[in-house]
């Protein structure tokens, strides 16, 4: 199956995810091949970048579109409660437990499980986790009657897993369990194309919930999203617009209804004053000095498009992603 209804940059299926970035269509290909399947899926990527809105797509497209899709922070449940969450509960069970409950696991059904930031999980929960993934059964707290795992699980995290496995502190079992196919959601910063797209959908979205008659941006005010890092993703860039949408007073968006941080963020987008004094103790092998060579090449170039990063990736023929990851180390 591949996501072939496409209307403008929004993907069928799941009107929320916008776009149309090469990292945009990539990720789009993928959920269109996992769509149909009954295969886990772990998703990756920072913060932000709409990790659950893949899953709801995937969830979407499928033959479990009509069937519940149920979604889960693993973070925010306490180790305390996170057995009888996931999976359920008797009455009795334990103290407070008042009446029988379904976890989330029979909650979802027939439909999909979306379990976000898993990472977060300890190992305990991991090796309880593994069992009903690897039994394709799991059983409520306090019973013994074991219940048949229907539900489709999803899994995302914003942690390295790989580097989590060599440090110990997620278990290598449960890391090729869940790692069947991985679809990973590029940062906002290396889909810098994507931004005005982005941000037009929010302008419409929050335009029409204030009944504010905002037709657009200013061509400033777009450099200067496109400018900035977006360490929070699409979900900094929503709040963004959404502040924009508030305090604007005229048709149009520009540069002085944007945060604040985002306006010191592009007056010292390269005030590299700060570039380190690269002399003092040059590196001794020959990789040390050439990813330094690379620095400098990249701060001087940004210098001189007077710090319009777009404009300096395309005078040295980098992608945008790398220019940004060449200057952060500056």
């Amino acid at each position: 199956m591949e996501v072939t209804n496409v209307s403008g940059p929004t993907v069928g299926g799941c009107d929320q995810l916008v776009g149309s970035s090469a990292g945009a269509e990539a990720v789009y290909k993928l959920i269109g091949q996992v769509a149909h399947l009954s295969a886990f899926v772990l998703i990756t990527g920072e913060s932000g970048t709409g990790k659950e809105l893949v899953a709801r797509a995937i969830h979407n497209l499928g033959h479990r579109a009509k069937s519940p899709f149920v979604a889960v922070s693993c973070g925010a449940i306490p180790e305390s409660l996170i057995e009888a969450e996931l999976f359920g509960h008797e009455k009795g069970a334990f103290t407070g437990s008042m009446a029988s409950r379904a976890g989330y696991f029979e909650q979802a059904g027939e439909g999909t499980l979306f379990l976000d930031e898993i990472g977060e999980l300890s190992l305990n929960s991991q090796v309880k986790l593994l069992r009903v993934l690897q039994q394709k059964e799991f059983t409520r707290l306090g019973s013994s009657k074991p219940l048949p795992l229907r539900a489709r699980v999803l899994f995302a995290t914003h942690r390295n897993l790989k580097k989590m496995v060599e440090t110990s502190t997620f278990r290598q079992d449960l890391y090729f369990r869940v790692n069947v196919m991985t679809i990973e959601v590029p940062a906002l910063c290396e889909r810098a194309e994507d931004i005005p797209i982005l941000a037009e959908h929010f302008l419409k979205k929050y335009a029409a919930e204030c009944g504010t008659p905002i037709r657009g941006f200013e061509p400033e005010a777009v450099e200067l999203l496109q400018n900035y890092d977006w360490p929070g993703n699409i979900r900094e860039l929503e709040n963004a617009i959404q502040r924009a949408v508030i305090v604007a007073n005229r048709e149009t968006i520009g540069v002085a209804d944007l945060p604040p941080h985002i306006h010191r963020a592009g007056d010292n987008v390269i005030s590299i004053s700060g570039l380190k004094s690269r002399t003092a103790g040059l590196a001794e092998s020959f990789e040390e000095r050439l990813k330094e060579y690379k620095v400098k090449l990249a701060t001087e170039a940004v210098r001189e498009c007077k710090g319009n990063k777009t404009l300096a990736a395309q005078k040295l023929n980098l992608s945008r992603a790398y220019l940004h990851r060449l200057i952060r180390t500056a």
